[in-house]
């Protein structure tokens, strides 16, 4: 994994513990990920060096307002793939998570785009099969 991926699972996984307990602690990033609390604390030094995240002693990590914004588009990116990959292949979700894990750090934009696009088509397309089925009832 790239240092640039690294730093964007540390974003992802801040997220969702903001998202999940309203705070997230090194030890639980640490468990998530993996890794060791002085390795947490590393990467947290540098995202606070970026402007990305405010971490006190002992305290818990926080994302700033830029650190937010780029976490909830790798979110997002994530969730994203993981529903292309549980609709259009059927993977079971721990593998369509694993796989969208590693697949959205390589996937450019305009594969992205055209992800969301085929979803959004497949959505619309789902919902019109329903409406006609509920018609014909």
């Amino acid at each position: 994994m790239k240092y640039h991926d690294s730093m964007e699972m540390y974003l992802e996984n801040i997220y969702r513990f903001e998202l999940k307990d309203g705070q997230a602690r090194v030890a639980d990033i640490a468990r998530v990920m993996g890794v060791s609390n002085p390795s947490v604390t590393k990467a947290m030094t540098h995202l606070m060096e970026e402007g990305m995240v405010i971490k006190e002693s002992y305290g818990p990590v926080t994302l700033t307002e830029s650190g937010r914004t780029r976490a909830r588009k790798i979110y997002e990116k994530h969730q994203l793939i993981t529903r292309f990959l549980l609709s259009t292949l059927e993977l079971p979700p721990a593998v369509a998570e694993e796989n969208a894990c590693r697949m959205e750090h390589v996937l450019n934009g305009d594969m992205i785009e055209a992800i969301r696009g085929y979803c959004e088509k497949q959505q619309k397309k789902t919902i019109q099969e329903e409406e006609c089925h509920g018609k014909n009832l």
